[in-house]
């Protein structure tokens, strides 16, 4: 299964919300395939997807897997992503990675909040979508009602291809509204269902379901128009071809139904992925620039084209990273030279394998259109290009979402900071989605992710994978201190212990400026009252007192400082006496001059279904924030605030369970602005309390 032309091929990412099914259907594909000659279960921990400790034990997928089958001549990639919201950036990037979305909607909780951001990362990245309603065994799925929601949501072109007929309990038939058909399916999930007529009570709704399904073939066209309104219907082969335009272009959506876990549907949704979803040579072709001259490069699957492959996943291992690879132009083959135009390094390629979650297949190569992985590549990380070191090309790497959470973290056992720094790059590089780094303001490691789930699995790799373990503390938060009044101080720095003495003296001026405009010094000294050669060191004692802190230890920030005079002494004047000079110059005037604390402000996005509108934003508004406006989507509410972040520490958990796990929400720095009075006052009080216990210690 490693020569499929491009027109072979079929790419495919399993999306949605958590708890649809999306692995079971991943494994009922494979089943029904003949690829696998079980099909394992979520709960019993059997899965091909869902192979990793963390994975059985929670009973979620929190990987992307690459899987793959053969169906009726042609070769499926199946991208199993998390649904889980803390695990998006997987789902992004299989979306990126793949050319069709597959979304699944569970049958009786309709559409959620992962059903809206899997389907708005599709459309984004402009890919053929389909939904898959799930579960219509479990007692209260309403495949209609769904159907409506996802109308709603999504538009009237979001049609039923098929629909259940005894959905509920004892589910096991399904009518294929395209070939106007009953598919009635064994009970022992063998996935071999029998053909016979739609049932005569049905047969109107199927027959004017169908027509819709016709005329939306003929709206993809306008010479499928012209056909249509003559013949009123169209020939098999166009309306093949109009299906197909219409999935592509967006106006026509389909849904199919079944229950992966009984394997119902899944052989359907495979005739229907070879039959009217895209392969590589159908979708557009994908953008790049050629790195010697920066000009725009488009990418089609051809095997005679340049090499132009993209690391869309990577996966620490022992022995070495796990890379899996699409390959966008030319023929990736086994034993072979590579280069790395996003790291600008070359590669040795060695083994290349077909994966089916933990299995391996080795193959030679991998063709256009065509995925696999790599292993043990040195210095290439997700979103690198692979190409010809005669011809570079690169893709543009994904754009990971913001982090939603962060926390800092500290080692459990002293020297094991260097560890900790290495593990945390490599899980870096393994999960762009995740941020870690040593905040040297904050004197703190920071690390942040989507959520706490995603950070508990993160430091859980740490500990697995690098043997390092740390202790979770609360992060400070970046305060700035700031002035709202000029003022003036001064200060004689002057020693003398025998023999040569220290002399420095410093005037200063300092006013308020723009927010935003940061720190500007101004020399105004004349007659020479200080030396011009001393005046870089007066600079140097403020810029180290602006970045120590005055009020609460915090950069000082939008502060215009102005040295007008000053004196010297001819032997004892050296450049560190003016240097303290201008040090306790700047913070006499500072404490002067109406210092205030400015606090960051984040804008946030929170995404909730009505009915827990208002708990959300009575939480928000007890957090300090201001709400900026309401707006309804869909089923959804979308509440629009200004909070600050050091009220937002675990946010994500608080909403999630105020929400019952519908709720969800982005996070994005906005600006700052001053902190509250009596909360200044308790910032400074704690900051002047641990200096002490510093000075002690």
């Amino acid at each position: 299964m490693n020569s499929e032309t491009p027109d072979r091929i079929r790419n495919v990412a399993l999306v949605g919300h958590s708890s649809t099914g999306k692995t079971s259907l991943a494994e009922a594909l494979l089943y029904s395939a003949g690829e696998s000659n079980r099909l394992g279960t979520v709960d019993a921990g059997t899965t091909k997807s869902d192979f990793a400790e963390a994975e059985i034990a929670r009973k979620i997928s929190i990987s992307m897997s690459m899987l793959h089958c053969g169906w009726n001549g042609a070769k499926v990639n199946i991208l199993d992503a998390p649904g889980y919201a803390d695990f998006i950036g997987d789902a992004k990037a299989a979306l990126w990675a793949a050319d069709n979305a597959v979304l699944l909607v569970h049958a009786a909780n309709g559409v959620e909040i992962g059903t809206d951001k899997a389907w708005g990362i599709a459309e984004s990245f402009g890919r053929p979508r389909l939904f898959f309603v799930n579960h219509v065994d479990k007692e209260f799925a309403d495949f209609h009602k769904v159907l409506n929601e996802l109308q709603e949501q999504y538009g009237r072109h979001v049609l039923p291809f098929q629909m259940p007929v005894n959905q509920g309990t004892g589910f096991n038939q399904i009518i294929d509204v395209l070939n106007q058909r009953l598919l009635t399916y064994p009970a022992d999930a063998n996935g071999k269902p029998e053909s016979g007529e739609v049932p005569a009570d049905l047969r109107d709704d199927v027959e004017s379901l169908r027509e819709q399904i016709v005329e939306a073939a003929a709206e993809s066209d306008d010479e499928l128009t012209e056909k249509y309104l003559e013949e009123l219907d169209l020939s098999e082969e166009d309306l093949s071809r109009g299906l197909k335009l219409g999935i592509l272009n967006g106006t026509t959506v389909p849904v199919l139904c079944g229950d992966a876990s009984r394997n119902m549907g899944a052989d359907q949704l495979l005739d229907f992925l070879v039959d009217n979803m895209m392969s590589p040579s159908e979708v557009p072709a994908t953008g790049g620039r050629m790195v010697s001259t920066d000009e725009p490069a488009e990418l089609r699957p051809s095997a005679d084209g340049p090499l132009a492959a993209v690391v869309f996943k990577t996966v620490s291992e022992t022995v070495g990273d796990l890379s899996f690879v699409r390959v966008y132009s030319g023929s990736l083959p086994a034993s072979s030279e590579v280069y790395n135009s996003s790291g600008k390094t070359a590669e040795r390629v060695g083994q290349i394998y077909a994966l089916n979650g933990q299995d391996r297949e080795e193959v030679p190569f991998i063709s256009a259109g065509d995925m696999g992985a790599l292993v043990k590549l040195k210095d290439t990380h997700s979103g690198n290009t692979l190409c010809e070191r005669r011809n570079q090309v690169e893709v543009a790497p994904l754009d990971f979402p913001h982090p939603l959470i962060r926390i800092a973290v500290e080692p459990k056992s002293r020297g094991d900071e260097e560890k900790i720094s290495m593990g945390l790059q490599r899980i870096h590089e393994e999960d762009p989605s995740f941020i870690a780094g040593y905040d040297a303001e904050l004197k703190q490691i920071i690390v942040q992710g989507q959520g706490e789930l995603h950070l508990d699995v993160v430091l859980e790799k740490l500990k697995q994978k690098f043997g390092v373990e740390v202790i979770t503390v609360e992060p400070r938060i970046p305060y700035r201190e700031t002035i709202t009044s000029p003022a003036e101080g001064h200060h004689r720095h002057k020693k003398q212990t025998g023999g040569r003495g220290q002399f420095g003296e410093a005037y200063l001026r300092i006013e308020p400026v723009s927010r935003g405009e940061g720190f500007e010094f101004q020399d105004e000294v004349v007659g020479g009252a200080i030396p011009r050669n001393y005046i870089p060191a007066v600079e140097k004692g403020v810029v180290e007192a602006i970045e120590r802190g005055v009020l609460a230890g915090y950069n000082v920030v939008d502060t215009r400082v102005t040295v007008y005079d000053g004196s010297y002494h001819p032997v004892d004047s050296s450049e560190m006496a003016f240097h303290m000079a201008g040090s306790q110059a700047f913070q006499k005037a500072f404490m002067s001059a109406r210092p205030i604390l400015l606090e960051p402000i984040y804008r946030v996005t929170v995404m909730v279904p009505e009915k827990y509108m208002g708990d959300v934003m009575g939480d928000l508004n007890s957090r300090r924030g201001r709400i900026q406006g309401m707006d309804p989507e869909g089923s959804f509410q979308v509440i629009r605030a200004e909070v600050p972040l050091a009220e937002l520490y675990k946010y994500s958990t608080s909403l999630r369970s105020m929400t019952q796990g519908t709720g969800d929400y982005t996070m994005e720095f906005d600006h700052y602005e001053s902190v509250p009075a009596e909360l200044t006052r308790k910032i400074v009080e704690a900051s002047r309390k641990k200096e002490g216990e510093a000075v002690e210690a």
